[in-house]
């Protein structure tokens, strides 16, 4: 800090979300700002400080004494931190009512209340397939009160849309890779086709007469049978629905005859009770929930996809939170009740930590934008 003489006090003190500050005897307006923030606050006329240790800390000090407690003192986590969550939580789903990342926030917030003793309050921001919702969590204040439950679009948009306005792997921190679903290959009864080089030969013989359903144009789903077709070497055009429950309706009614989408919730329960029929999943092993389903790899070697469902942050959020949130999340996750339920959407637990969901935005990211730079694939 470079201050000369001695120190008669130095006080380390915080005003929840303000700039970090020192106070020194006989110049209570000196202070000194920490890149770690928020342990240190601002006093101000008719507010009470949140001073570290609930005291001030008082000595008479050398220069470098004076510099290792502000040193320290920037290092300890900030109060506001420590005491998280003292309200209420709220949690951004960029999907309608129903999808994969809705279901899966609903299914933890009320055990994430119950274990952070604050209600943690579900809020679908569907605009623009999303994307509004992202942006506003990425200007939301970094302090662990807004979070968001995305999905694997969040890794392809930057690559579908010219001006996103945030940065996926800059302005957001992640939590959790949550949960992973297999993608499965579902045609309508009518093609009376049992497999993949059933339904391949079928598609080439009478592609004009067949469409393939999709969740909307950006979505997962379409990326993933644009990929499909690419390796099949088949012509379907594409009907995109806003969301998966209009697109599986109309699949179930003949009026798209074949999708590749997350294998949970309606698909699953249509293939299993016959109205749908499975061909293969998009794994890179078979799933558990369709065990007697090749993979598509099979027949194409290479080929995977996979839809997930994971947690973000607002970029700075403090470690101390994204900590306390990825711990109430892999409880949540252990819970057998939560888990039988995502087992029923046919959903695999990976409970990840905040680094390994980070590796995975950016792999995937990296996956899907040479695949739709390659592909040429655009939203209209």
């Amino acid at each position: 800090m470079g201050l000369p003489g001695e120190i008669d006090v130095v006080a380390v003190a915080a005003a929840s979300g303000e700039e970090p500050r020192v106070f020194l005897a006989g110049d209570r307006r000196a202070y000194a700002r920490t890149r770690a923030g928020g342990i240190f606050g601002q006093e101000r006329q008719g507010r009470s400080l949140s001073v570290l240790n609930r005291g001030i800390i008082a000595a008479t000090m050398n220069p470098i004494r004076a510099t290792a407690v502000a040193l320290l003192a920037a290092l300890a986590p900030p109060l506001a931190a420590q005491d998280y969550p003292s309200k209420p939580v709220h949690v951004y789903v960029p999907s309608s009512p129903g999808g994969a990342s809705d279901i899966a926030a609903r299914l933890v917030s009320p055990k994430l209340a119950e274990t952070l003793g604050q209600p943690f309050v579900v809020e679908n921001r569907v605009a623009s397939g999303g994307i509004v919702g992202t942006a506003q969590l990425a200007k939301a204040p970094a302090d662990g009160y807004a979070i968001m439950m995305t999905f694997d679009t969040f890794a392809s948009n930057p690559h579908l849309y010219t001006e996103l306005p945030y940065d996926v792997v800059k302005d957001f921190a992640p939590i959790m890779l949550m949960v992973r679903y297999p993608q499965i290959l579902v045609v309508h009864p009518s093609l009376k086709v049992k497999t993949v080089p059933e339904f391949v030969a079928y598609a080439k013989a009478n592609g004009a007469k067949l469409n393939y359903g999709s969740a909307g144009p950006a979505s997962s789903s379409r990326l993933a049978f644009e990929l499909f077709k690419d390796a099949a070497g088949i012509q379907v055009e594409a009907v995109h629905y806003k969301g998966g429950g209009p697109a599986i309706n109309d699949l179930v009614s003949g009026t798209v005859q074949v999708m590749l989408i997350q294998a949970g919730g309606a698909i699953g329960q249509n293939v299993k009770s016959g109205k749908l029929v499975g061909l293969a999943t998009s794994g890179r092993e078979r799933s558990p929930h369709f065990p007697d389903l090749p993979t598509i790899a099979d027949f194409y070697p290479g080929f995977e996809t996979t839809s997930w469902v994971g947690a973000i942050a607002p970029a700075g959020t403090p470690r101390v939170v994204i900590e306390k949130l990825n711990g109430a999340l892999a409880k949540t996750l252990s819970s057998p009740d939560v888990k039988s339920r995502f087992d029923t959407q046919s959903a695999e637990i990976v409970a990840s930590t905040p680094e390994q969901f980070g590796e995975l935005i950016k792999s995937e990211t990296v996956k899907w934008g040479k695949i739709i730079r390659e592909k040429n694939i655009r939203v209209e």
